[in-house]
């Protein structure tokens, strides 16, 4: 099943569309969306490195467009979307706790959001429904997912074929380490806030 799955993955990579569906799984992902744009982005490098800066490139322009739209779900429409969104998360609770202390450091939490696993778009409610200055959110999410990004498809473009032959090798472990990479995420969301 993994290896259906895996293969359709890298079919649709190879789509005349597949840039599109990058851009928006990007978009989307840091609003809303569980699952992070990494699981188009790797097959996409791996399927076309030559093409490997325009792909960090359309992760890096959807993943901030993104960003931005979760901050304005915090900021204007919290109570109505940011809350439930946060709810399913498990941190509505956190809110106020957190609020002092987000405007002080919260550029920190958003660039350590940004490159790593943990689910950015917590950050991104949190940022609007604090107020977090908005100069300083656009600024560190570009880095961060900027570096994020670019570092990944860097490393698929040096190194491309190696990596894909270890992912096809060992196939059920890649999918074993995303998915607790994916869940370790949202259990560091519940303990950190």
């Amino acid at each position: 099943m993994i290896r259906k799955l895996y293969d359709w993955v890298f079919t649709l990579a190879g789509h005349r569309h597949s840039g599109w569906a990058l851009g928006g799984v990007s978009f989307v992902e840091s609003s809303f969306f569980p699952i992070p744009p990494d699981v188009l982005l790797i097959p996409m490098v791996l399927a076309r490195r030559h093409k490997w800066i325009w792909y960090a490139t359309l992760c890096t322009i959807g993943s901030v467009l993104g960003a931005f739209l979760g901050y304005f779900i915090g900021a204007v429409l919290y109570e109505s979307i940011g809350q439930p969104i946060l709810s399913f998360y498990g941190k509505e609770d956190s809110f106020e706790k957190v609020r002092d202390w987000y405007n002080i450091w919260g550029g920190w939490g958003v660039l350590f959001a940004a490159v790593t696993p943990f689910p950015y778009k917590v950050l991104t409610i949190f940022s609007g429904a604090t107020g977090l200055n908005f100069f300083v959110f656009v600024i560190v999410s570009i880095l961060g997912r900027g570096l994020r990004f670019f570092l990944v498809s860097a490393l698929l473009y040096y190194f491309g074929e190696p990596v894909r032959e270890f992912i096809e090798r060992r196939l059920g472990l890649m999918f074993t380490i995303c998915m607790i990479l994916l869940v370790g995420g949202f259990v560091a969301v519940k303990f950190i806030f």
